[in-house]
């Protein structure tokens, strides 16, 4: 049996977004920048996609979303789109818990001469808006908060810290990357200036992505060139992969309201079982996080068996399985995610990740269950029972 579990690192393509890049590679290999034929019609499908990435983040205008090669570049053009503005150096405000595309172009920036500053989060993850408020300085001009976390799940409460950075006038950004197409995306309710999302999170093609850019904000580009995505992104669009990120936007707003649910009852069925296993410790808040995470911890077993050998021992059996964010888990030190939320060394090294996708059944979860509460035997012969048959 095999049984995929790490849609948080990446999604298959939905099949009818195969069936657009393999027509739309064929048929719409134009330059859409040109004024023939085949370039208008490059320019249609492409002008298509970006409606329909605006739908899915009830976008103000089409015109706001600005096509990426991903999320990374995304969260590095809103990083450094704000920051080029200023010939000296200013100050952001980042969380303890953010994705690297974001805590790296921090760490670049700080070298520079900024100020960066690390919101710190709570044993589940969470920021406290208080924190955010006493950050504040005159010299701040940008605040990111990833909205759902990739390695533990938790979902910040977006709307509310947006609004004390607009109160006092300072851009706000969120990384959505894990959370578009598994919860409602509303840039106008959540108010926020900027948004990162990434097309192969939800069954769109590798290699796309966008940032939503709020009408009137300026940002300075990273690439010089021909001006592309409105003078923001240079370089030829990538017409049939964006094509087929759209067709994914479009699909994951239509199966939104039953798929989140579905994948909530999912997730919450397999916490139930491995949290009976008194050596699975959840990770992450446990009501607000993503519909499709559950993350853990494991309790007092030896220090060598880590999270990536878990990884790999459950790849023998044929499932997929993740040692916390793809970004990080092939890397042997700590979490730093983990680290954050107060896991010592020897836990923080010990984290496992299992996310949920359109082919995730009951079955899969019950028999996920079944080989992690084996592996754990074999790796360590003698830990705690369970508590009677649920895992």
């Amino acid at each position: 049996m095999q049984i995929y579990l790490d849609y948080s690192a990446t999604t298959p393509p939905h099949p009818d977004v195969l069936a657009t890049l393999h027509h739309q590679g064929a048929t719409l290999w134009g330059n859409p920048s040109s004024l023939h034929h085949w370039g208008e019609r490059a320019a249609i499908a492409l002008e298509t996609a970006r409606w329909q990435v605006a739908q899915l983040l009830n976008a103000p205008t089409a015109d706001s979303i600005h096509f990426t090669s991903g999320g990374t570049e995304a969260d590095n053009l809103a990083i450094f789109g704000v920051a080029h503005r200023y010939p000296t150096p200013q100050h952001i405000i980042i969380s303890a818990v953010e994705h690297p595309a974001i805590a790296a172009p921090a760490r670049q920036l700080a070298a520079r001469g900024w100020q960066v500053t690390e919101l710190p989060v709570d044993a589940t993850g969470k920021i406290n808006p208080l924190e955010l408020l006493a950050a504040l300085q005159p010299n701040t001009v940008l605040v990111s908060i990833i909205y759902g976390q990739s390695e533990i799940g938790t979902v910040q409460a977006i709307a509310e810290l947006a609004q004390i950075a607009r109160r006092h006038r300072i851009l706000f950004h969120t990384d959505a990357v894990q959370v578009a197409g598994r919860l409602p995306l509303d840039v106008q309710a959540l108010d926020v200036d900027l948004l990162s999302v990434s097309g192969h999170k939800l069954y769109g093609p590798q290699g796309s992505g966008a940032l939503y850019v709020r009408p009137g904000v300026e940002l300075v580009p990273l690439l010089a060139g021909g001006g592309q995505e409105h003078q923001l992104r240079s370089g030829t669009q990538a017409v049939p992969t964006l094509a087929g990120f759209g067709l994914a936007a479009q699909l994951a707003q239509e199966q939104l309201p039953t798929e989140a649910h579905r994948l909530q009852q999912l997730r919450d069925r397999l916490i139930t079982r491995l949290e009976a296993c008194p050596y699975f410790q959840l990770t992450g808040h446990r009501r607000d996080r993503l519909p499709h995470h559950a993350s853990f911890v494991l309790r007092d077993f030896p220090p060598e068996i880590t999270g990536r050998a878990i990884v790999r021992q459950m790849n023998l059996a044929g499932i997929a399985l993740s040692a916390g964010s793809a970004c990080h888990s092939g890397q042997a030190s700590p979490s730093p995610i983990l680290t954050a939320l107060g896991y010592g060394e020897i836990q923080a090294r010990q984290g496992i990740r299992v996310s949920l996708g359109r082919d995730t059944t009951p079955e899969d979860i019950d028999w996920t269950v079944m080989a992690l509460q084996q592996v754990l035997h074999r790796l360590n012969p003698s830990p705690l029972p369970c508590v009677g048959s649920s895992c």
